[in-house]
């Protein structure tokens, strides 16, 4: 009983302290900031919330840490001294300052992680597409430290030049490619492909709502099929209706009520207002 209470009293005595110490760490916006003290790892919200990037912090109470500074540069390079170093290829960006990463070297990856994977890479403030980078791994995260400098520009160059003529995977090809360099096309590509194709639907969905309001009408939903457009929709009375439209000109290849063969004559603006009438 009497160790349980000199640990406990122990604890209160190293909380009460927090207060007093100052600690760097790298933060994403709206995100944590972790110390270890005494052994203890504590993790504090930061304050402000919307700060991103490296910071001196110093706790207020237990769970919030509010940013002091930024830290010098023998700082931050005495930091990423005790973090595991990696070299990545940038892939695409996620969000703001976070991007998608894939190492340079699987089987040192392998060797040293245990793993060779995509990698989310946080707080990355210089490099583009296809670049290399060191990042450091602090057994959590990813922090993007530098643009490797002994890294050859040209392969960056040749793997840009090739996305902007979109050229398949399959058929990248240049002197110096590496297997690492193929996959990181792979994920640029494929992540490009997702990214285009909810651009697009997103544009389908506002040609049809623009279609329908035009005509006195709302959009529910819509669903692709191929050759046309499911469309769930209501009048402007309340009514709903589903209705197949023709993706090039908005026709109407099936409007889920009776018109005597004539859907063909009808766009979905005109629609609107022959359903509403037709009583």
């Amino acid at each position: 009983m009497t160790d349980i209470r000199k640990l406990i009293n122990k604890l209160a005595t190293q909380e009460s302290e927090l207060t007093n110490i100052q600690f760097l760490a790298p933060c994403v916006k709206n995100g944590s900031v972790k110390t270890r003290v005494a052994g203890m790892i504590y993790t504090f919200e930061s304050q402000p919330k919307k700060f991103a990037g490296w910071g001196i912090f110093q706790p207020i109470n237990e769970k919030i840490a509010k940013f002091i500074e930024e830290p010098s540069l023998p700082q931050l390079e005495e930091y990423f001294q005790l973090l595991k170093p990696l070299r990545l290829f940038l892939a695409c960006q996620l969000k703001e300052q976070t991007w998608l990463a894939y190492p340079t070297n699987e089987s040192d990856a392998k060797q040293r992680f245990g793993f060779a994977k995509p990698v989310a890479v946080h707080l990355v403030t210089d490099g583009a597409m296809f670049e290399q980078i060191i990042a450091r791994f602090d057994g959590a995260s990813w922090w993007f430290e530098d643009v490797d400098r002994r890294a050859d520009p040209l392969a960056a160059e040749e793997l840009r030049e090739a996305f902007k003529n979109i050229i398949p995977p399959n058929k990248v090809r240049f002197k110096g490619i590496t297997p690492e360099m193929k996959t990181t096309y792979d994920l640029v590509a494929g992540a490009k492909e997702e990214f285009m194709k909810q651009m697009q639907q997103q544009r389908d969905e506002k040609r049809l709502r623009e279609a329908l309001a035009m005509g006195g009408g709302e959009l529910q939903n819509f669903r692709d099929r191929s050759g046309y457009w499911q469309v769930e929709w209501v009048t402007g009375d309340g009514e709903r209706h589903t209705s197949a439209i023709d993706k090039n000109d908005l026709t109407v290849v099936s409007a889920g009520i009776c018109l005597s063969e004539g859907d063909r004559h009808f766009d979905l603006q005109s629609l609107v207002g022959v359903v509403e009438q037709r009583y």
